[in-house]
């Protein structure tokens, strides 16, 4: 069942144990030079986008090189979300609240359970104040830094991925609304990066992973 809040835990938005870090099949890339010592802080690495932009892929392997936890959001969805999702319906706020809610807590929890520098999440994030529920962790406990990175593309390149995918509940009219819903981070949120990713995803694997350790080193004695 959906997380139970408190009044005083819901501001103005509304949004088992996780699976193992995936193994995937993907190449892992081991840096040449010294090993960066640990961060001073411990990180929550939040891959974001619209359906078909490659949240999985990307956030799988960029935990798998950095040998971090990975936490699925689209597992965590409750099955009413799952269903009007696979009838082409789209989530009200009201909807996503208690599973933006589930997944920071999950997020904290697997940072906490395996004393990991580091977490990475998958969860679509279309609006500010759906990003601002995961940037409650970071109030709740100083020594947590959360990072959002954006994987933007056109509308039409990623409704012909959704199309291609077999067997998963989100299908390609959910991008269309999702595109409606949008909103890309803003300049001031100076958490978030973004990257294209209408190329290569073996590029954007590799960007995502160089973008995610030059933070982690900038954050090293």
């Amino acid at each position: 069942m959906p997380a139970t809040l408190s009044r005083d835990e819901r501001p103005q938005l509304f949004g088992g144990i996780p699976s193992p870090a995936r193994r995937l099949n993907g190449p892992r890339f081991a840096s040449n030079g010294p090993r960066t010592p640990p961060p001073h802080h411990r990180h929550i690495w939040i891959i974001t986008g619209p359906a078909g932009c490659g949240k999985s892929t990307v956030g799988g392997f960029v935990a798998e090189n950095l040998n971090l936890p990975f936490v699925e959001g689209d597992e965590f969805h409750p099955p009413s979300n799952i269903h009007k999702m696979g009838q082409g319906i789209a989530l009200t706020d009201a909807d996503r609240w208690d599973w933006l809610v589930l997944l920071r807590q999950k997020a904290v929890e697997r940072l906490t359970e395996t004393a990991s520098t580091g977490v990475v999440l998958t969860c679509s994030a279309l609006k500010r104040k759906y990003r601002d529920v995961i940037r409650i962790a970071a109030y709740n406990d100083h020594d947590v830094i959360v990072h959002f990175v954006y994987l933007r593309a056109d509308e039409d390149v990623l409704m012909q991925r959704v199309k291609a995918r077999k067997g998963h509940f989100m299908k390609d009219a959910m991008v269309k609304s999702q595109f409606r819903s949008l909103e890309e981070p803003e300049r001031d949120e100076k958490d978030s990066s973004s990257l294209d990713v209408s190329g290569s995803m073996t590029q954007v694997q590799r960007e995502a992973l160089r973008l995610v350790q030059e933070a982690l080193a900038k954050d090293s004695p």
